[in-house]
């Protein structure tokens, strides 16, 4: 499995409410995106967050979260939050509101 499919569903119910989201399988596992923008992902059992680089510095000295290298390259302004830190509900909330914010902050594509 490419992805946990249990934690794809609590990101959707999450989620539920933004207008214009879609899902795409990419990098492995699936993504989020809002307005064509991506928010956030899974993979495997962790979830990728779209954070940009103001705040990024700071997210990443957060438990359980650090860069996101998919190819080799830390991508800047991605976050990668291991599943240990996505037990609540509260705290799943947490992160995706982060990425939520950001894609919401870029404009339609």
């Amino acid at each position: 499995m490419a992805y946990d499919e249990g934690l794809a569903q609590r990101v959707r119910e999450v989620l539920e409410e933004q207008p214009e989201v879609d899902e795409k399988k990419m990098f492995g596992g699936i993504c989020f995106l809002l307005y064509g923008t991506m928010a956030c992902g899974i993979l495997n059992d962790d979830i990728i967050v779209r954070v940009g680089t103001e705040n990024y510095a700071d997210l990443l000295k957060l438990p359980h979260a650090r860069t996101f290298d998919f190819t080799g390259r830390p991508m800047k302004g991605w976050v990668v939050v291991s599943h240990e830190a996505l037990e609540s509900d509260d705290a799943l909330c947490e992160w995706v509101r982060r990425g939520v914010d950001f894609a919401l902050s870029l404009p339609p594509k």
